[in-house]
């Protein structure tokens, strides 16, 4: 049965609805430093680096992570305020980001 909410008027085309996608928080650091995190859960043992605490409103993320993964030569993805980036070359990644204007810390072990 239908729930009664419109989804396609002939007048209008396609209705977006307002509450569908929440918007999702960014993690932002009080100390101003991003973080490169190794991940590799889920993955089955393939990590990836994760590039955390760069605020979407300053920084173009996709513009961002088609540069870093063109540099390193690795694919990768944007997802959730993320960019993630293939493989486990931190200290290369921390040095395209610096070259980029952060100002970084590697995460983790």
């Amino acid at each position: 049965m239908s729930e009664g909410r419109l989804v396609y008027s002939t007048e209008l085309g396609r209705i977006k609805q307002q509450d569908e996608q929440p918007q999702q928080e960014v993690k932002l650091f009080k100390d101003g430093h991003i973080r490169i995190e190794r991940q590799t859960k889920g993955r089955k043992g393939k990590g990836v680096m994760l590039v955390v605490g760069i605020d979407p409103e300053q920084h173009d993320l996709k513009k961002l992570a088609k540069v870093l993964k063109s540099k390193m030569g690795q694919g990768g993805a944007v997802k959730d305020g993320v960019i993630e980036i293939q493989g486990d070359d931190r200290e290369k990644l921390k040095g395209l980001l610096i070259a980029q204007g952060f100002k970084v810390k590697i995460a983790g072990g």
